[in-house]
């Protein structure tokens, strides 16, 4: 029998709030175990620092140009093969519990199988929302609201106990469950304990709070730009209560590893947990994401599957979301669509020798900004507002940007030649102005 795959996303989280990765304020030991018996990559990028795009290449493999959920409130496109497609054909139980976001503006959006893109229990499956509490009536209605619940109606409680309902169903099929918990994106509320849990006065304000001028090419900073208007103090108690967001949906992880533990599920069960994109937390003088420093983009994903994966597996080699999909596949044995544009990483979790090229791609559509990573560099061009390198090793805060220094030009077109031949594989419609920006530099 093929293992279970429980995939357990959450919004908006970055690697400084999860001690797996280094954090300091938030001590998050049931998420670490994931990593700590499993494996966690150290390199793991979304394609697109936004809820929507960044969903759509998790699901599809596909970059978001392709899947056409560019932006938030665009629908994931109707012929798109998903993850839960794949694994519904090979027999798999699909369920879906929390936030989907890929089906336009509805909201909350409760969602039926056939709009569900694969997944067949969608009972607690909601298009797009950041509610406080849920609660089932009677009837079996879901009542959200925007007021903070309780241990048993706070959302990421909520959801993680359908979950547990869920995993417990007696079944003769392997199953894939998707929780997707909205936290800790804003509001950075959350109930009690985890309200008062962090002492805003032992929360770091980052250095780069007030940093100076942010380069043309990245100033988009729009509603999430707080610098002048937020006091470090403001910053502070927002930073303490997004901690208490995390470390409350840290919990939940932990009951929900128990009830599969409990059930003689979890070495069955690959066990994924990742999120869509990163939160800025003052950094450059930015709340939120979807500007194009490191922090909204480098997010952690963490896989425990004892019987491929070998406890303690560092993942050091850069991986993107479009990669999940054809991974999660080829560790499972599912034959692919054929439409992933994304790569199987499933011999780098495995220790397999396998080629692997360290770069990633930037598809910031709607803003028109398109980009890569590699191990030491970030290349972003926006259009008609340039571009900017930042030397990821020499300058890890990203405080300099480097694309007109002779020393680096060797390094700006080599970069720029992976983000041309990526377009034109890929088929990105950010070629048209980006060659053009190329041949007015010139």
């Amino acid at each position: 029998m093929k293992p279970n795959l429980l995939l357990v996303m959450v919004d908006q989280l970055s690697g400084w709030a999860l001690s797996r990765y280094g954090s300091t304020c938030v001590d998050t030991p049931h998420i670490d175990a994931i990593g700590r018996e499993g494996a966690t990559f150290r390199q793991f990028f979304t394609n697109s620092a936004l809820c929507t795009p960044s969903r759509g290449c998790f699901m599809t493999g596909r970059y978001p140009h392709a899947h056409g959920a560019y932006a938030n409130g665009l629908r994931l496109g109707d012929d798109e093969v998903t993850l839960a497609h794949l694994l519904a054909r090979a027999g798999y139980d699909t369920g879906y519990i929390g936030k989907w976001h890929l089906a336009g503006e509805p909201r909350p959006g409760w969602m039926e199988p056939e709009q569900a893109m694969g997944f067949a229990d969608t009972r607690f499956m909601f298009n797009r929302g950041h509610w406080k509490s849920l609660l089932e009536d009677e009837s079996g209605q879901v009542k959200v609201s925007g007021e903070i619940g309780d241990e048993r109606t706070y959302t990421t409680d909520w959801l993680t106990a359908k979950a547990i309902d869920y995993v417990r169903q007696p079944r003769e099929r392997p199953f894939f469950l998707m929780l997707s918990i909205p936290d800790p994106h804003d509001p950075y509320t959350v109930r009690e304990p985890y309200a008062s849990m962090y002492d805003p006065a032992a929360m770091e304000v980052p250095p780069t709070f007030a940093a100076g001028d942010r380069p043309a090419a990245v100033d988009s900073g729009g509603k999430s730009d707080i610098r002048g208007v937020w006091s470090e103090r403001r910053l502070q108690e927002t930073k303490a209560a997004y901690c208490g967001e995390v470390k409350c949906i840290d919990d939940n992880v932990g009951k929900l590893m128990q009830a599969l533990r409990e059930a003689g599920l979890l070495d069955g069960t690959i066990v994924v947990f990742t999120s869509d994109h990163g939160e800025y937390m003052g950094e450059h003088g930015l709340m939120h994401k979807n500007n194009v420093y490191e922090t909204a983009y480098r997010v952690p994903l963490l896989v425990r599957w004892p019987a491929a994966i070998r406890p303690g597996t560092e993942v050091e080699r850069l991986v993107a979301a479009v990669d999940v999909m054809p991974t999660l596949a080829g560790l499972i044995g599912v034959a692919p669509c054929g439409r992933e544009q994304g790569k199987d990483a499933s011999p780098l979790l495995r220790g397999e020798l396998t080629e692997w090229i360290d770069e990633v791609f930037l598809h910031q559509d709607s803003q028109r900004k398109f980009g890569v990573f590699t191990p030491g560099f970030e290349l972003v061009y926006a259009d008609r507002s340039g571009g900017v390198l930042f030397d990821r090793l020499a300058d890890p805060k990203q405080l300099f940007n480097r694309i007109d220094r002779p020393s680096y030009r060797e390094h700006v077109v080599r970069l720029t030649g992976a983000l041309v031949r990526h377009g034109e594989r890929a088929g990105c419609p950010e070629l048209n102005w980006l060659k053009e920006q190329l041949s007015h530099d010139d």
